[in-house]
């Protein structure tokens, strides 16, 4: 019989105007992987933040019983003495630190005060072995890829005796390959002996590791499913969800495509900290007005410098090239002057480019538009409040109101805000760098729908995604990026993930079109 390592008995937590969960039940077997599923902000995190001590005891109602004593825990430090070690989705590593002191931060290998270096740097060695890293613990965090800074949050995490290990959505900003390897690492932990708790938003990863998993929906426990007997599907899993049946998961779309509004010519960017290395070289494509066009690459293929490079040279350095719109030839120099020419830019890291976190809701929805909102350069407010709140209704963001502050919202919601100060500012090209990423399947629904709405409206739309059935699910034609190169166009009709991979992992090539 299997021995329970973790009990909460129902968790309440209310913040101003939210309740976060409602009576939440939340059990954890020994040395099973569990996973815990919902959409953005049916109270996933939160759940966690209660169990880890991030919110102490007194400040939720229920209980946590943890190897079967009532713990209450002040703080982060206690939950951790007990071997409960919670990753968050956005890493704490020091990027000036090495991986060394990264590992040992707030738990330095000392004797009599005075930190022992050899000790830190053996210790943090083995840490890394059982990891699977090869790096020199002496290296610097920000000299080390996402997916190696991953590893070293859980050496970190091994360091402090962990018994229960928590990751909050560990493979979102991770490529395939680095994803698989840290899926195949909690495997092995598990072979170990260790308890492991998942958040996550890719469902083929929770069935590829996971024996139990839980549904969360709008703060309460739904149910708990058994994923050993492998019966249970991902549609069950969207239905508990969600609440209902999502049939399919890309809303239904009759493309209307017209004319081509927007070229980009011979484009070429050079990388502005190494002097030489080009990332886009001579890219060429174009958009055409009520068209969904998808751009593939796999990490470092160049997606994200390309599109910043055409949003105002917001990077790169020595830039070439031409940009034509409705057949002129149009200069961006600056972010002001593509927003001027109707360029807009969701950026993939919504938390440090795309909001204010610190601002409230209506403030970041006018941000891009405060020219059209003013007279006399002075903001009309109640312009401002009627367009942030025709946009929280319209975009369904999940708020009391839009006084709420940016930072308080789920990923999903935020993104929904981001995406509604771009369309405020009346674009006629979107360039959508990972709209859905660390998103639920309900929210990316709602998304696709705004994106479909957006071409229906005549507007580009160019969609930069590392999820292949998303881009497939979308676009009316697929550029393949490889190395800063394009290396093939695939109309839809044609597109699977084979042919994308094949282009995706080309080398070479002259960068134009192919078709």
């Amino acid at each position: 019989m299997a021995n329970t390592i973790l009990e909460m008995k129902n968790i309440t937590k209310t913040f101003p105007g939210v309740k976060a969960l409602d009576h939440v039940n939340f059990k954890v077997e020994t040395g099973e992987i569990h996973a815990l599923v919902g959409e953005n902000g049916a109270g996933k995190s939160t759940l966690m933040k209660v169990l880890s001590g991030v919110y102490p005891h007194g400040t939720y109602d229920g209980d946590i019983l943890f190897e079967g004593k009532v713990c209450q825990f002040k703080d982060i430090k206690e939950s951790e003495e007990l071997g409960i070690v919670i990753i968050h989705q956005e890493l704490a590593l020091i990027p000036e630190l090495s991986i060394a002191e990264n590992i040992f931060l707030g738990n330095e290998q000392a004797n009599k005060g005075v930190i022992n270096w050899n000790q830190t740097i053996n210790e943090a060695a083995k840490l890394l072995e059982k990891v699977g890293l090869t790096d020199e613990p002496r290296k610097l965090a920000m000299d080390i890829g996402v997916g190696k800074q991953q590893l070293v949050e859980i050496a970190k995490a091994l360091s402090k005796k962990v018994k229960l290990l928590i990751l909050d959505e560990p493979t979102a900003a991770l490529n395939e390959e680095d994803s698989e390897n840290l899926l195949n690492l909690l495997l092995e932990f598990k072979k170990q002996g260790m308890t492991s708790i998942i958040i996550s938003h890719k469902l083929n990863e929770i069935s590829y590791v996971a024996d139990n998993l839980t549904v969360l929906r709008d703060g309460q426990s739904i149910e708990t499913l058994s994923l050993a007997s492998g019966e249970v599907t991902e549609d069950r899993i969207i239905k508990g969800m969600v609440g209902r049946d999502l049939e399919n998961r890309f809303p239904p779309r009759e493309p209307t495509i017209g004319e081509t509004i927007f070229e980009v010519k011979n484009w070429n960017v050079d990388d502005p900290l190494h002097a030489g290395r080009k990332l886009i070289k001579n890219a060429n494509f174009h958009l055409k007005r009520g068209e969904i066009v998808g751009i593939a690459g796999l990490m470092g293929a160049g997606r994200t410098e390309l599109a910043m490079s055409i949003f105002g040279k917001s990077y790169g350095k020595n830039i070439t090239g031409q940009l034509i719109k409705e057949g002129k030839e149009i200069s961006v120099q600056s972010i002001r002057d593509a927003i001027d020419q109707g360029l807009a830019y969701v950026t993939e890291d919504r938390k440090t480019y795309g909001l204010i976190l610190i601002d409230d809701i209506k403030h970041n929805i006018s941000l891009t538009s405060l020219e059209k909102l003013s007279k006399h350069q002075i903001v009309d407010k109640n312009q401002e409040i009627r367009e942030a709140e025709g946009f929280r209704k319209k975009m369904n963001i999940r708020t009391p109101s839009i006084d709420q502050k940016t930072g308080n919202l789920s990923g999903g919601n935020q993104q929904k805000v981001v995406l509604s100060k771009w369309i405020l500012s009346q674009p006629d090209i979107l360039i959508l760098d990972e709209p859905t990423r660390g998103i639920d399947v309900g929210a990316k629904y709602e998304i696709y729908s705004v994106i479909n709405e957006l071409a229906a409206q005549g507007k580009a739309v160019l969609v930069i995604s590392s999820e292949l059935p998303e881009l497939l699910g979308l676009s009316d034609r697929i550029y393949a990026l490889s190395e800063g190169r394009i290396t093939g166009e695939v109309p839809r009709e044609e597109a699977n993930q084979e042919t994308l991979m094949k282009y995706m992992t080309r080398t070479g090539g002259d960068g134009h079109e192919a078709g």
